[in-house]
């Protein structure tokens, strides 16, 4: 049984270019000989829409096992597939942590039951994803995760995190980091700033992020470990990952929509705009934008953190950190970047599907033998960001009511249409 899809814009190569696709339903991959009519039983006119390997998104908090109050495996990957993406990556912070064959599988016996799109998960790098202490047995959970990340509290010790990334080296994983140096915070919860200064608030100072990015290029250096970096904020942070570029290190980071669009003039009195890292100063958000545009920062990945909405209803100071993304990435960044010519809509792709898929080493494309995973897009679809239509459980937003443009109306998993146009197939 196959299907066909004719009359697409179709990402290959770098480019878009009028073509078809044709998918085998039993194996969920492509095939070939797609031009042949004869070889479908079902067709399908895209009618000249947008056709790009599904999003994938290597930072989203799916909060299950331990805290499905706030998201579901379910609630989560169905917001994913509303996004356009057919790939997440859940990160550790769960309870169970994921700090071992036995807790990891918690979390993959939920995914297995209730994913709609592919969950590929990370494991925690300390036992009890506490930032110190002991380290996990990374030879054990290798097989079973993309990567290795504390996400959510930095590793302290040089030491430990020295040997961390000799243990991931030696089995081929990344250590994808949350970057932040505990000392340094000092009860701060938003960007020490001028806004943070005139309102009465505790400052983040950038340099808890910058300085423990820096000490763990010089690990990656000296471990010749695979070498991520959480949703990077700071000017510093870009310039040093653009220098470990430079000198050919295995070192790669991602930025969020929200420190792209948004800096810390934009602060309101409200949970919705606290996060962390927190949104900096103006220069920032310069240089993480130059930072997009020159290829020092080669990922976009939300950081999707839902909360309930009893925890983002205490202001600045004391609302939860995290906001929800999955389903208003894609049409912000089309319509604040992409419009406007900061960046291109090949750029963009390469941003949330191809560079994540190849940095991970998740594979995937558009190509015969492929798994059909795959979104389309209605580029023209203009609309206002309204948390209350959310799949996730999660509503804190900054972009709230916010006009964008571009939406996803159809995602295809492994041949599966898990959202939009014959969903109930």
């Amino acid at each position: 049984m196959r299907t066909r899809y004719v009359n697409a814009q179709v990402f290959r190569d770098g480019k878009f270019a009028e073509g078809v696709l044709l998918v085998d339903r039993e194996s969920g991959r492509f095939v070939a000989d797609a031009s042949a009519a004869g070889t479908a039983d079902r067709t399908v006119d895209l009618k000249g829409l947008h056709v790009v390997p599904g999003l994938v998104d290597v930072h989203v908090h799916l909060r299950e096992p331990g805290f499905p109050h706030k998201e579901t495996i379910a609630t989560g990957t169905s917001a994913a597939a509303r996004g356009g993406y057919t790939t997440v990556s859940s990160m550790p912070n769960l309870d169970p942590a994921p700090d071992t064959p036995e807790h990891l599988r918690v979390q993959t016996d939920l995914i297995r039951r209730d994913a709609v799109v592919r969950v590929v998960p990370y494991a925690s790098i300390t036992v009890g994803q506490r930032g110190s202490g002991e380290l996990v047995d990374f030879a054990a959970l290798a097989p079973y995760v993309v990567g290795f990340s504390d996400d959510g509290r930095g590793v302290q010790s040089a030491e430990l995190m020295e040997e961390a990334m000799r243990r991931a080296a030696a089995v081929g994983k990344p250590i994808v980091a949350h970057c932040e140096v505990d000392e340094l915070l000092r009860g701060g919860y938003i960007h020490d700033g001028d806004y943070c200064r005139q309102h009465g608030h505790k400052g983040i100072c950038s340099e808890s992020e910058w300085r423990q990015v820096e000490r763990d290029i010089a690990l990656a250096e000296k471990t010749g470990c695979q070498y991520h970096v959480c949703h990077v904020s700071t000017r510093e942070s870009v310039e040093l990952v653009r220098q470990a570029k430079a000198r050919g290190l295995r070192v790669s980071c991602e930025t969020a929509p929200h420190y792209l669009l948004l800096c810390d003039e934009d602060l309101r009195e409200e949970g919705r705009f606290k996060m962390n890292p927190p949104l900096r100063s103006r220069a920032d958000r310069a240089a993480l934008l130059e930072g997009v545009a020159d290829g020092t920062i080669e990922v976009i990945a939300t950081d999707h953190a839902p909360h309930t909405a009893e925890e983002k209803s205490r202001g600045l100071a004391g609302s939860a950190m995290g906001i929800v993304g999955l389903e208003c990435a894609f049409p912000l960044l089309y319509k604040y970047m992409v419009l406007p010519g900061a960046i291109s809509l090949e750029r963009l792709v390469e941003l949330m599907s191809v560079n994540p898929r190849r940095i991970f080493g998740l594979g995937g494309g558009l190509e015969p033998g492929d798994a059909a995973d795959f979104t389309v897009f209605d580029l023209d679809a203009q609309y206002k960001i309204d948390p209350a239509a959310f799949r996730s459980k999660g509503r804190a937003t900054p972009f709230a009511g916010w006009p964008v443009q571009g939406r996803a109306v159809m995602t295809v998993v492994g041949g599966k249409c898990v959202c939009g146009a014959n969903e109930e197939e």
